[in-house]
């Protein structure tokens, strides 16, 4: 079922798991912690992690809801849906004793029960002091599910909180509170809030029923080993089809054999990656929580728009993917947007736009993040790489070498320090995250119109579809989706160009051509460019020509990692076994490229 959080395998929690029951039955502050509860069922590790998956797949959906009806776009049954889930959660907490959760629960559902009768609206402090609930319950399962850590505060002061919100210190549509927000009636949409509540409203949490009647729940580790057994499957099936003994002793109905299995195989691989595959919008959702507290701790005004967020791509790559969107929406919501004045005096909207969009493009996945705030400052950048010797004074960088100085580490234009950037850790961490899921980052910003970056990501991290070419020798493997066409060079399409080196004439225009075998440091051989095979490609927004010494044919190859020794080699991401039971590298085609020549040992 898929998950917004991450969850550890039923035998990593257990051992830890009864020791932190004692700990959750304690009371208010200050009490000393109860006996661990006589219930036995409390001490099976088994049905303490349903419990855990469970209560974090419901505070998702209340999390995303609250936001909703925050947001202006409140629905009776989106009321009901946060209700259901509360009483979900207490009666899972009762059963297994966990009393503090199970109290917090209970406070809660009082309050939304006097939202669900009309007796009072959900005005942003009831908001609030729901959402707050929603963290604090998270905060245990946390501490559950790894009793090392540090146990929440007492919860006296959160259940004081949400008994006062509970308190009707207004009537119903009173002065300063949303109108009908438990009715039914939505309110006006503020900038970009449409497409957001269309993302998050009961149709979300519908299709979330109706998933989970069709699921069933699996341990992690189960499936990444099921996904890693197909992989040596498919390994064992093309070893199989290139067996040269297998070839002389081809019959008829041997060939329908083996063609049946490769069916098969093509069939239970497709069906093994598809599990690993979840809608990216779980992943937005948890950042429209972020804007709305940047925007109400800033001053700012903010709409979060969301497209794309049925498509689908590897659960490690969304789970990974958290940290990177965090970063770059903090970044937005403080140095991009402006607040309200000064959006105003420069004739916009009050209301700042952020966009969150995934797309399939050319075999990736493309996460957008936009803004239309103030735009990247390009002489403020360039100053400061300047002061900081990250770039030498008078230097003539190109748009995209000045944007992509803040991702250096460190790199920071702020003027002071807050708590949500001005340290240039954030957008070093980013980068980080982005390259090691072998992804890429391209920017573009207009002065006083906004900025966009684009992640463009993997769909997998487990298979990769590639050329299978050869450079003096040795087997190397070129993704597929980096490559436009490939040709045989002729001689007159080969030039020398005085500053920029070797390049080829490729459908009227020049192309720079890399040699594989110059950029690995290997034996050339006095081989010309006329002698080998020509693959043009694109790869960060620029044209290559990647000169190999022939191609052996397409595959289909399953990823494996080269380990730590190997991981900080550039050009180079990964290895595969061949059909032949050979090892190919596999090229980072835009690493490669940006790469000097290897030096030989």
């Amino acid at each position: 079922m898929p998950q917004d959080h991450k969850t550890a395998n039923t035998d990593a929690a257990a051992p830890g798991v009864p020791a932190a029951l004692a700990d959750l039955a304690r009371g208010m502050a200050g009490a000393e912690p109860l006996r661990p509860p006589a219930n036995p069922l409390a001490q099976d590790p088994e049905l303490v992690q349903e419990f855990l998956i469970e209560a974090r797949e419901h505070l998702s959906n209340i999390e995303a809801l609250m936001i909703e009806i925050d947001n202006g776009g409140a629905a009776e049954e989106a009321v009901h849906g946060v209700f259901r889930s509360f009483h979900t959660i207490k009666g899972l907490a009762g059963f297994l004793d966990f009393a503090v959760i199970q109290e917090v629960a209970h406070e809660v559902e009082t309050l939304l029960d006097r939202v669900r009768t009309s007796e009072l609206n959900l005005n942003p402090e009831r908001v609030d002091a729901v959402l707050h609930a929603g963290d604090y319950i998270s905060s245990w399962l946390s501490h559950v599910e790894s009793p090392a850590s540090a146990a929440p505060a007492a919860h006296a002061a959160l259940v004081s909180e949400i008994r006062r919100a509970a308190q009707a210190a207004a009537p119903v549509g009173g002065p300063g509170q949303p109108q009908a927000s438990d009715t039914g009636e939505p309110a006006a949409d503020g900038p970009g809030q449409a497409s957001e509540r269309a993302s998050l409203g009961p149709r979300a949490e519908s299709s979330a029923g109706r998933a989970e009647a069709s699921a069933v729940k699996v341990a992690t580790s189960k499936l990444e080993y099921l996904v890693d057994m197909v992989g040596e499957l498919v390994i064992a099936q093309s070893m199989l089809e290139h067996n040269p003994d297998l070839a002389a002793a081809r019959t008829p109905r041997l060939q329908r054999d083996v063609a049946q299995l490769g069916r098969v195989t093509a069939e239970v691989q497709k069906t093994a990656m598809a599990m690993r595959m979840v809608p990216v919008g779980q992943l937005f959702r948890r950042m429209s929580r972020l804007v709305r507290d940047l925007a109400r701790k800033s001053g700012k005004q903010a709409g979060l728009e969301m497209h794309g967020e049925d498509v689908e791509l590897d659960r490690t790559l969304v789970e990974q993917l958290g940290d990177p969107l965090v970063h770059m929406i903090r970044n937005s919501m403080d140095h991009g947007l402006e607040l309200p004045a000064e959006r105003k005096a420069a004739g916009k909207s009050e209301t700042g736009r952020l966009l969150l969009k995934a797309s399939h493009q050319a075999g990736q996945i493309v996460i957008e993040v936009s803004d239309d705030g103030r735009g990247l400052d390009r002489k403020r950048i360039l100053d400061k790489a300047i002061a900081r010797g990250l770039a030498p004074p008078g230097a003539a960088l190109s748009d995209h070498e000045i944007y992509h100085l803040i991702f250096q580490p460190g790199f920071s234009t702020a003027e002071r320090v807050t708590d949500v950037s001005g340290r240039g850790v954030g957008m070093d961490v980013v980068r980080k995250q982005v390259e090691k899921l072998r992804g890429r980052i391209d920017i573009s910003s207009r002065q006083g119109l906004g900025s966009t970056f684009l992640l463009k990501l993997p769909l997998t991290l487990a298979i990769i579809e590639g050329l299978v070419v050869t450079a003096a020798g040795e087997r190397y493997i070129v993704p597929i989706f980096a490559v436009r066409e490939m040709l045989k060079p002729s001689p007159d399409s080969i030039f020398t160009v005085e500053g920029r080196g070797e390049m080829a004439l490729v459908r009227e225009r020049l192309i720079p051509v890399s040699r594989l075998t110059r950029k690995l440091g290997l034996d050339e051989r006095g081989a010309g460019l006329s002698d080998g095979l020509m693959i043009v490609g694109e790869s960060e927004g620029r044209d290559f020509c990647l000169l190999v010494d022939e191609m052996v044919g397409k595959q289909e190859v399953v990823i494996k990692s080269l380990g730590p020794t190997f991981s900080q080699v550039r050009g180079i991401s990964g290895g595969a076994i061949l059909g032949d039971g050979r090892v190919g590298l596999i090229l980072d085609v835009g690493m490669l490229l940006a790469a000097g020549p290897a030096r030989a040992a």
